[in-house]
């Protein structure tokens, strides 16, 4: 069985990047979403395994949105998606509940190990 993991960035580019790297490496994409309210919506809708985060987002920032998800499952994996110089908002997400993060510009091999390092 495939992990299912939901891409939550408010940027297409970042999010058809992602889903490039973890098809290759066979994981199934459950869903897209571009803000944090949305990210709440599809988690409850779809149940992923995995969520990748971006921090800064529209509507409802990713930090948010981890609050928001964990409230409603506590054991939910969520990793952050960060650029660089995000350094204290990283901390705050992990503080709210994410697992790990991912620094901008992505390289494959290390959102794998992140993603390995999370999920069973």
């Amino acid at each position: 069985m495939s992990y299912r993991i939901l891409l939550v960035d408010d940027a297409q580019v970042i999010r058809v990047m992602l889903t490039k790297i973890l098809k290759a490496a066979g994981y199934e994409i459950a869903g897209e979403a571009s803000n944090g309210l949305e990210a709440v919506e599809k988690y409850k809708d779809l149940n992923p395994d995995l969520v990748t985060m971006d921090i800064t987002m529209p509507t409802m920032s990713g930090i948010e949105a981890v609050r928001e998800i964990r409230k409603y499952d506590p054991e939910a994996k969520i990793i952050m998606c960060s650029a660089i110089g995000q350094k204290s908002m990283v901390i705050e997400a992990i503080e709210a509940g994410a697992r790990n993060y991912i620094i901008k510009p992505f390289e494959p091999q290390k959102v794998i190990n992140v993603i390995s390092a999370v999920l069973p």
